[in-house]
């Protein structure tokens, strides 16, 4: 086991240097709430690849695709996860260019949900997004608490207390900025990194040959293309991840941070393909640990990877993938700190009575200092990191298709968007597993709870949310003006005089 005080200095050296340039690169970058929660029209295609890519691989990337590997069906649940995470950018690429030419001067889903549906879908949609970033935020602290845990012996509010610090500095200074810059540096750390983690794995282990060998030879399922739980597992992850993502402050974020739309196209294209053969080498991680005996059961799934690590590698490796860790668990926080700082700032002037340019931004800082103590303290309880993110997933997945079909049919309603989704979420909660033991435990609906299945829980809350919204928009006669969305939503601490022209030139 690594020393936990040489395990902590390393966190600690890895987390000011990431809040230093975070800090310096923003440094009078950062003059307006705008800038602070959109940096729009800045960022080029390279930088926008790299802070998607960053983003998108995140904590979880050392975490869910092993805990895949090793727990729900080898290699066929690790291509799976591989899809969806593809998925979920790719999405972005036909998605995005329309959230842009519709809301050009947008910022959050939630304030498309409210001019386009109305007040009761704006609140609906703003519960489920903001649970979702929350819960993604808090797996992320789970998952590097329990790698400070495993490897060193490092209590867990020492490590979510310093992780969550540091972010929260350099996030709630520089905003969108700073969160992309440091993705950017951040990226070109943690893939060196990981593929020299990959390679010495495989060296010490005796090369693909052996530890296939060795594999097979212990479970022959973890490598049968053919195993059933492996393929369910894989079909509804590719659902989970690729419907969830659609409700990410995040991506929409990045979707007015590029410069163009062509800048959105490329980007989300280019970072949705490169991500399959990382979440595939991670997710093999998991399978070699299976196979060599080192998974005792569901718990020590979530850190399959750093068990083979602490396993069979030398003490040095262990110290390389812990700096992984805390890189990607940076990369992600601060995305998330920003993106539900984003949503709840951008509605304020609904709520506040013509707020000043100060006061949004003082709201977006505070927003995010609380996004972070509440994600530090779950972080610090160690969660399952799965099914965490899988419980945050359904959520998600029950509301993309009625919220993004608005833009596509201007039929689309807000009665007729909230049953749906209402009605997919509900239909999914009865079978999520994670949540069956309460509901089973209710006196009069308890046995009415169909059996538990994360298969039946993403199926059905997609296709019946998807299909009762197509249906509810083909049964009504109403029409929205689109021209209402580049109307009704503007720049944020816009005066009167720029307001009206931005309207005029519509």
């Amino acid at each position: 086991m690594v020393s936990s005080s040489v395990a902590l200095s390393l966190v600690a050296v890895t987390v000011v240097a990431v809040t230093v340039i975070g800090l310096r690169y923003s440094r009078g970058e950062v003059g307006s709430v705008e800038e602070f929660i959109t940096a729009r029209d800045s960022i080029g295609t390279r930088t926008m690849v790299a802070t998607l890519l960053a983003s998108n691989l995140g904590g979880w990337i050392l975490f869910s695709p092993a805990e895949a590997g090793a727990a729900f069906g080898g290699i066929t649940a690790i291509a799976g996860y591989a899809l969806g995470s593809a998925g979920a950018s790719l999405v972005y690429v036909l998605v995005g260019p329309r959230i842009r030419r519709l809301i050009p001067r947008g910022h959050t889903l939630t304030e498309y949900a409210y001019v386009r549906y109305g007040p009761a879908m704006y609140a609906y949609i703003l519960l489920i997004s903001l649970c979702f970033m929350f819960i993604s935020l808090a797996a992320n602290m789970t998952g590097i608490v329990g790698v400070l845990s495993l490897v060193a012996g490092v209590p867990a509010w020492q490590t979510a207390g310093l992780v969550g610090t540091f972010v929260l500095v350099y996030t709630a200074y520089g905003g969108l900025k700073a969160s992309i810059f440091t993705d950017t540096v951040q990226l070109v750390v943690v893939l060196p990194l990981l593929g020299l983690v990959f390679a010495v794995t495989l060296l010490s282990l005796g090369g693909p040959r052996t530890i296939g060998s060795t594999v097979a030879a212990s479970d022959p399922s973890l490598l049968d293309p053919g195993f059933v739980p492996g393929l369910l597992f894989g079909v509804y992850i590719v659902v989970a991840i690729a419907g969830a993502e659609l409700l990410n402050q995040a991506w929409w974020q990045r979707v007015y941070a590029a410069q163009d739309e062509r800048t959105v196209r490329r980007s989300f294209a280019v970072s949705g393909l490169a991500v399959v053969p990382i979440v595939a080498v991670a997710g093999l991680f998991g399978v070699a640990a299976a196979g060599y005996g080192l998974v005792e059961g569901p718990g020590d799934a979530s850190v399959a990877l750093f068990r083979l690590v602490l396993e069979t590698l030398p003490e040095w490796v262990g110290l390389v993938v812990v700096l992984l860790a805390v890189l990607l668990v940076m990369s992600t926080a601060d995305t998330l700190f920003n993106a539900i700082a984003s949503v709840v700032t951008a509605d304020l002037p609904r709520l506040l009575d013509d707020p000043s340019e100060r006061s949004l931004t003082f709201a977006a800082r505070v927003t995010t200092v609380a996004v972070a103590l509440g994600a530090t303290v779950i972080g610090a309880r160690a969660y399952s990191v799965l099914a965490l993110f899988l419980t945050a997933d359904l959520f998600a997945v029950a509301a993309a298709v009625p919220l993004v079909y608005g833009l596509y049919s201007m039929r689309a309603t807000e009665r007729g968007m909230l049953a749906a989704s209402v009605s997919g979420l509900v239909v999914g909660m009865a079978f999520l597993p994670t949540v069956h033991g309460p509901l089973s435990a209710l006196p009069v609906l308890g046995g009415l709870v169909p059996a538990p299945s994360f298969l039946w829980a993403f199926l059905g809350a997609a296709a019946v949310s998807a299909g009762l919204a197509v249906l509810s928009a083909r049964l009504t006669d109403a029409g929205f003006d689109p021209n209402r969305l580049s109307r009704e939503i503007g720049l944020l601490g816009a005066g009167p005089t720029e307001t009206h022209l931005s309207e005029r030139d519509d």
